[in-house]
Parts: C-alpha cells; sequence; structure tokens
C-alpha cells in the first residue's frame, strides 16, 4: 500500500488577514487609558487631522468612529509577518512616577494588540506630553 503525501504548498492559506490600523489604534487606546497613572491621551496635531477625517469617512459609512486619539499606528503589511508600531501621547497623573507609566503603557499595549490581533508590536512608543499635578484630567 502506498500512501501519498500532499506537497508543502496545498497547505498554505491563500489568503491573508489585513488588520487596519485604526482597529490596532482603538485597541490600544483602551490598553492605555486602563493603566493606572493615565489621566487622558492627548491627539496632538497631526492626531487631530487624522481622527477629523476618519471621522467623516466613518459617519458617511453610518458607522460609529471607536475612539484612537491619541495613538498613531503604522503597519508595514508588505512584510511577513507585518511589522506593527505604535505611538501613544498622553497626560500623566502627577501622583505618579512618569517612567513607571510609561513602562506599564508599553506593556499593557503590547499584550493587548497582540491579544486582539496576533500582531507583536515591534515598538511602542510612549510620549508623555504633560504631567497633571492633580491627577484630575482637569484642564
Amino acid at each position: 500500500m502506498t500512501t501519498t503525501v500532499p506537497d508543502d504548498k496545498a497547505r498554505v492559506p491563500r489568503f491573508r488577514w489585513v488588520i487596519s490600523e485604526p482597529v490596532i489604534a482603538a485597541v490600544a487606546v483602551r490598553a492605555a487609558v486602563g493603566v493606572p497613572g493615565v489621566v487622558r491621551l492627548e491627539p496632538g496635531l497631526t492626531g487631530l487631522a487624522s481622527q477629523v477625517a476618519r471621522s467623516v469617512r466613518q459617519k458617511i459609512n453610518g458607522l460609529a468612529p471607536a475612539p484612537t486619539e491619541g495613538v498613531r499606528v503604522t503597519v508595514d503589511h508588505s512584510a511577513m509577518p507585518s511589522i506593527l508600531r505604535v505611538s501613544i501621547d498622553l497626560v500623566a497623573s502627577g501622583q505618579d512616577q512618569a517612567g513607571i507609566v510609561g513602562r506599564a503603557v508599553q506593556r499593557e499595549v503590547s499584550r493587548a494588540v497582540a491579544t486582539a490581533t496576533g500582531l507583536t508590536p515591534q515598538a511602542v512608543v510612549v510620549s508623555i506630553m504633560d504631567i497633571d499635578s492633580y491627577g484630575t484630567g482637569a484642564w
């Protein structure tokens, strides 16, 4: 009796999942704001412009936009596996050490994005834009 072993090429999937940057950014936002010591995320000038454009596109299509303010995601889908970088701009509480908050955000965002998407960020860059002395989030 002879057994035929399937060719390795037959096992290679013929499809590829592409997860868009706004989806990854929404996961990152949720993870970052849950870290103790994070008062809020700051969108910055670039973030405001892209947020407005994205919100308009989603409203035209009848979708409710997920919050992505303060997070920028770049994904290089041409590489295998995809190369993912996340940048986060935030305001930290004056009650916590900024370095500890930043490292906690890096760990939590990396974990959450990997869990939700299967993509592990190559880099999670945290920029602390301001320190809220009272930790209330009020301007």
